[in-house]
């Protein structure tokens, strides 16, 4: 059973849908458009999988345990945890004009969020594996090229995805000894609602090499990532961060 938050849309749904084709049963997490949610999860059964939408704000401390008790009430377990829900800031705003409420509201959602969920869902599956309710549970969570590349217009934004790499590697090393493994895929340029503002600067930066792929990733890139991981064809891999970024974290010289 796998729960996957922010999985109204995008990237999200794709991972989802991906799942479902492989035969999870899916919770579609989502904080507000629950129409979208709903056509998520009807992907989701079309592809063959079962599921549920939960709407929960993964930001808040209460809604965070409300979407973990619905989940277990519903299915008793929790095999694979994906962090996906994330946000970008309402406004692209220079670093030296940022302000606490655009940081405060990016940080509680992309790194805070994502932080104590995982550790609730944790403490779940070491109960779990210590009933033999379960075997081998997973934990993916959704970064972004940005971990590591400067954009000064978008500053919490980093941030906060520096703080999902630093949160695998805490997760990996803490659980390892239960058997959870923990991993981090890492999209790079794809197209999703979160990118479409953007889409003529990226389009002519793809076009002159910004990536050896010269095309924009697909949100059903990042789900093959996620279903290789839940499949578990990593199984002596733990903390590891899977690149589906067409190349772009290479150093390169021309």
């Amino acid at each position: 059973m796998a729960l996957v938050t922010g999985a109204s849309r995008g990237i999200g749904r794709a991972i989802a849908v991906a799942l479902a084709g492989d035969g999870w049963t899916v919770v579609v997490n989502y904080q507000a458009n629950a129409e979208a949610a709903a056509q998520a999860l009807a992907q989701v059964q079309a592809a063959g999988g079962q599921g549920v939408t939960i709407q929960a704000d993964i930001a808040d401390a209460a809604d965070r345990e409300r979407l973990v008790q619905e989940t277990l009430s519903r299915y008793g377990r929790i095999d694979l945890l994906v962090n996906n829900a994330g946000v970008a800031p309402r406004q692209r705003v220079d670093l030296l004009e940022a302000t606490e409420a655009s940081y405060d509201e990016v940080m509680a959602v992309n790194l805070k969020g994502p932080f104590f969920l995982t550790q609730r869902v944790a403490q779940v599956m070491i109960a779990l594996l210590a009933a033999g309710a379960i075997q081998r549970p997973k934990i993916v969570n959704i970064g972004s090229i940005s971990a590591y590349t400067s954009s000064t217009n978008r500053g919490e934004y980093c941030l906060s995805k520096a703080g999902i790499g630093m949160m695998t590697q805490l997760y990996a090393d803490r659980l390892a000894e239960y058997g959870i493994n923990v991993y981090e895929v890492r999209p790079g340029i794809v197209e999703t609602d979160m990118t479409s503002a953007v889409r003529e600067k990226y389009d002519r930066l793809i076009a002159a090499g910004l990536t050896p792929f010269r095309r924009w990733g697909r949100p059903e890139d990042v789900a093959l990532a996620v279903q290789m991981i839940a499949a578990g064809r990593l199984p002596f891999s733990t903390g590891e961060v899977i690149n589906v970024d067409g190349g772009f974290h290479l150093r390169r010289l021309p």
